[in-house]
């Protein structure tokens, strides 16, 4: 029936297909594209082939290309687009496909699931898993019993398979447990949703016990001991990202503080040297760090006999993405903490992809690198194709890894290897077309708190380069507080003496531009003197004078608050800012003092003092939070403008009397 359709639907998807390009518009690349499903079932034999959609090719990048993920069913899986596929038993399978469009800049084309009706085994009985044709070898290296795989690096709003392939290596049938850690904890949003989990081999989902505090004891077996070291016997490789660990409550722990979610799986019945697969769905959220250098991380814990507390742990790295572009570069650096990074080194990832008909023997990466990054600090921590460093001023016939730091660079060559192309003949694995570098290296001993930006030049022998995206590290704000005093002069008041002292607040260690709060509390006194005088004169000519003087002490507690003001650094030693300045006196007291002196002016004798007339009154005047005021300012710091002390000037225009300010102070940001 699927053969009678098959010429059909192929028929009919190029009438829509043609019409879609008669009316072609704008939202194009919004419009889901499918890739139906086709199988011929020979026996327990199916062949199985997609539909593919045309690909929307990127302007400038290498050739679009399709990479396909199949799911037969049974657990078993393959990365080929025409897969040939034996069941082993009778019975009903769900075949899915996820298909993945390489430098195509519209969505990955959508299957549907097809069920596969198996009613025979085959005349000869066969048992086997897959066809003699299809046969591979175990992807397991060895000394290995876990490899973690997806179909492809997470993009916002879009799924992805993950791949949990799990080995016995004991010589007798175990009983385990595997974990799946996810949603890094230092991400304020959840990156994945676990849509899906399909098992095939009788595993269960069991819930994990919060309290769990198992104590295991510690199969030796596999293991020298020394110390707290534990060193397999036999390792023909490091994997950087998987460690072998023996107590497991505290990998637990320590997991559960940094993922907000988790999976427990729970196998029997595994025979020795069995392989199985465990195959998720996670659909990355619309709100996944769209930062398209930055590293997410999943965790996954393999305990290979629950018997026994010896387990893996391997962190998985994916990159975040915004196309499918297998030449990228990425960093875990894309939220740094400036106080303590210079304590620590940067990773960077560079992937490329040998896209073309044949191999290629010489690769050269040039990184662009800024300044501020330490290169003699340089370390390569892994590569593909893996091979030696090279030796320096001295040429070699053997495969090695070059490096070169420039000012502004690092380059990097593969030297005497062999890539093989993605159209080269007889390439059935594209992961085999497929290398890295990555590498680590710290900031220099006066570097900014500024973003940086590198991207790669990656050149296959003599052609032309492809350069990859941006790679950008980026420094969290962090808070810097600042301890501040200083002195206060109004112009208008006569002797006024006012001292404060306060906080600020503001990004620690900020480059150029930055924002800054302020609070502080003075303490102030002012004096005002005013004289006048009054006469009176009778009815016999004799005048009355009275001269007065007044003394006006008013004593202050105000608080100022500086919402907010922006600072500039010219350079590490001079700044300039602006902002609204905010006054309020908590108490205000005043206090006044009127002396009166009297006086008779009398004809033909002049004026004479007349003491009995004299006067003095006192008054005293308590008020609580009153004299509000608010203005704006502008200023200028030297000294450790960044951190560490410096001193500054300030003049303050305040919109009500007394309307002009200046304010001298010192400040110490820590």
């Amino acid at each position: 029936m699927v053969n009678l359709l098959r010429p059909f639907l192929s028929a009919l998807a190029v009438i829509l297909f043609s019409i879609n390009m008669v009316g072609q518009s704008l939202v194009q690349d919004t419009l889901t594209r499918t890739a139906p499903i086709f199988y011929d079932v020979m026996g327990n034999k199916v062949d199985f082939s997609p539909e593919m959609p045309p690909l929307n090719q990127i302007a400038g990048a290498p050739k679009a290309f399709y990479t396909y993920h199949w799911e037969f069913g049974d657990g078993n899986y393959s990365n080929k687009k025409n897969p040939k596929h034996t069941y082993k038993n009778k019975g009903e399978y769900t075949a899915r496909l996820w298909s993945t469009n390489n430098y195509d800049n519209g969505k990955p084309p959508k299957s549907r699931p097809e069920k596969i009706n198996i009613t025979s085994t085959g005349i000869d009985g066969a048992s086997a898993s897959l066809d003699s044709s299809e046969a591979i070898p175990s992807i397991f290296p060895e000394d290995e019993h876990l490899i973690i795989r997806s179909n492809r690096d997470p993009l916002p709003d879009e799924e992805m398979v993950l791949i949990t392939s799990y080995k016995n290596t004991k010589d007798y049938v175990t009983s385990g447990s595997l974990y799946l850690y996810y949603n890094d904890k230092k991400f304020k949003d959840d990156n994945f949703i676990l849509e899906d989990t399909r098992l095939h081999h009788g595993e269960k989902i069991v819930p994990i016990d919060p309290m769990f505090a198992a104590q295991f004891d510690a199969d030796e077996s596999d293991y020298y001991m020394a110390g707290t070291e534990v060193i397999p016997r036999i390792r023909t490789k490091i994997v950087q990202d998987s460690t072998k660990r023996l107590v497991l409550p505290v990998t637990l722990e320590e997991s559960r503080k940094l993922y907000r979610n988790h999976q427990l799986i729970e196998f029997e019945n595994m025979q020795p040297g069995e392989e199985r697969h465990i195959f998720r769905t996670l659909k990355t959220t619309p709100e996944m760090l769209k930062d398209t250098s930055a590293l997410v991380t999943l965790r996954t814990i393999y305990v290979p006999d629950n018997n026994y507390g010896n387990h893996t742990v391997k962190d998985t790295e994916l990159e975040i993405v915004t196309s499918h572009d297998p030449n990228k570069m990425s960093t875990n650096g894309f939220l740094l903490n400036y106080r303590l990074v210079r304590y620590k080194k940067v990773k960077f990832k560079v992937k490329f992809q040998n896209d073309g008909e044949g191999p290629a023997n010489t690769i050269r990466l040039e990184v662009d690198t800024p300044e501020m990054f330490d290169k003699s600090t340089l370390e390569v921590i892994d590569m593909y194709p893996e091979c030696p460093i090279c030796p320096k001023e001295k040429e070699v016939n053997y495969s090695c890894l070059d490096t070169i730091a420039e000012k502004d660079k690092l380059i990097f060559t593969f030297k005497n290897i062999y890539l093989p192309g993605t159209a080269q003949k007889n390439v059935m694995e594209r992961d085999s077309t497929k290398g890295f570098v990555k590498y680590a290296m710290k900031f220099g001993d006066d570097f900014h708190k500024k973003k940086t930006k590198s991207r790669t030049a990656i050149y296959f022998d003599k052609n032309e380069p492809i350069i990859t995206n941006y790679s950008t590290t980026r420094f969290m704000p962090g808070i810097s507080i600042g301890a501040k005093a200083g002195y206060i002069y109004t112009p208008s008041v006569d002797e006024s003496r006012e001292v404060f002292a306060g906080v600020t607040v503001s990004p620690f260690k900020s480059y150029r531009g930055y924002w800054q709060s302020e609070f502080f509390i003075s303490a102030a006194s002012f004096e005002e003197l005013k004289r006048f005088e009054s006469s009176d004169l009778n009815d016999i000519g004799i005048e009355s004078l009275q001269r007065f003087t007044e003394k006006n002490k008013e004593n202050n507690i105000t608080a100022y608050l500086v919402p907010i003001s922006y600072r500039y650094n010219l350079n590490n030693f001079l700044a300039f800012g602006a902002g609204v300045q905010l006054k309020l006196d908590f108490q205000s007291k005043i206090s006044t003092e009127t002396t009166g002196e009297a006086y008779l002016n009398i004809p033909d004798e002049g004026i004479i003092r007349d003491e009995t007339n004299d006067t003095f009154q006192k008054t005293e005047c308590t008020e609580n939070f009153t004299n509000f005021n608010s203005g704006v300012f502008i200023g200028v710091n030297a000294g450790g403008v960044r951190i560490g002390p410096s001193v500054g000037v300030r003049y303050v225009f305040n919109f009500n009397q007394p309307t002009s300010q200046f304010q001298a102070y010192a400040i110490w940001k820590f």
